[in-house]
């Protein structure tokens, strides 16, 4: 049997998370450095960033700044706002990855499979087809087949036109 490793994984894993007074994504969503954070869009009441540990290259993850832990704690506005990004965010992906469909949606709770409960975010994984394989199928791996700071700069120039 061959071994695959996906080692980007093992690092979060194992990683001492620390102890914050904030949680992971208003750390992001306060902090000017997009580069290192993989923020590609901002806007007035949202932004979006690209997953760190994506199941597909181009995943990512639009958010309110405002930390709610569901829907019914944004106004009907920043609701509004969330999902115009997510389409930007699709359309995006479409033109520069050319994705054939994608799986859209949120985890809202830990028994949903939240892993970041207290924060709202709205996953965008693009889907190719044929993009099913053996590999996360048999190995449980996914392949990223491009880096994501350059994914991150390539979304970042589509989206700021």
């Amino acid at each position: 049997m061959e071994t695959l490793h996906a080692p980007w994984r093992i690092e979060y894993i194992l990683a001492k998370k620390p102890e914050l007074k904030e949680g992971l994504f208003t750390r992001i969503a306060q902090s000017s450095d997009d580069v290192t954070n993989l923020v590609i869009a901002r806007e007035r009441t949202c932004f979006a960033l690209l997953n760190a540990y994506p199941y597909n290259g181009g995943h990512i993850m639009v958010l309110p700044y405002k930390q709610v832990s569901d829907m019914n704690g944004l106004t009907d506005e920043e609701l509004t706002d969330l999902w115009k990004l997510v389409r930007r965010c699709a359309n995006a992906l479409t033109s520069l990855m050319k994705a054939d469909g994608f799986n859209i949606g949120a985890n809202i709770g830990k028994v949903a499979g939240a892993g970041v409960v207290e924060h709202l975010h709205i996953h965008i994984v693009p889907r190719w087809h044929g993009d099913t394989n053996f590999m996360p199928v048999i190995a449980n791996t996914s392949v990223v087949p491009e880096a994501l700071v350059d994914i991150a700069n390539k979304l970042r120039a589509e989206l700021a036109k």
